[in-house]
């Protein structure tokens, strides 16, 4: 299956300030999103934003927020975001695809991808665009996460895929801006 920009969302999941530093490869995480979301906000793709416990985990990182301007937030406590019914009601929540990336891979996006397909969506997993503590964790979360059925994925398949074709104005455009 194809991942198309008018039946998917971008679901960003709890990057938040006081976890992203103990997380292996943060930077990664943080520059991927923002590429992610950048060209989702391009694509005209609805954002969807987990916080886990923010009065204990604090806001989604800065780098991050001039994005969000606009974007629901959904503060959460279960580990899964899919366990919140508020997800499905904001905007872009009701999209058949779900195109995923954040933190902890092994924790809240793993319960939210699994809780995700057993719903019936489909769910794409950017594979540069997850982190954990420790990279054996997010290594077995991706295997599990395959396992369940989800499709990991690169960020260009992301772009590429929504995109579609190429000879378009839009795709010159992305082309430039993001591609390169």
């Amino acid at each position: 299956m194809l991942m198309k920009a008018e039946t998917s969302a971008l679901l960003i999941v709890d990057i938040q300030q006081k976890l992203v530093p103990a997380l292996d490869g943060a930077s990664a995480l943080v520059e991927h999103s923002l590429w992610l979301s950048r060209v989702a906000r391009r694509l005209d793709v609805p954002l969807l934003v987990s916080e886990q416990y923010p009065q204990g985990l604090g806001p989604t990182v800065a780098e991050l927020q001039p994005l969000l301007d606009g974007a629901p937030i959904l503060e959460k406590l279960h580990f899964s975001a899919a366990r919140e019914p508020d997800l499905f009601l904001m905007p872009g929540g009701d999209r058949a695809q779900f195109v995923v990336c954040g933190c902890e891979a092994h924790i809240c996006v793993l319960q939210t991808v699994l809780d995700l397909l057993a719903q019936g969506r489909q769910v794409f997993v950017v594979a540069e665009a997850v982190a954990s503590r420790q990279p054996a964790n997010k290594a077995l979360a991706l295997e599990r996460m395959r396992q369940a059925g989800a499709a990991i994925v690169s960020r260009e398949m992301v772009a590429y895929e929504w995109l579609e074709r190429a000879g378009s104005e839009l795709f010159r455009a992305v082309s430039r801006e993001y591609l390169r």
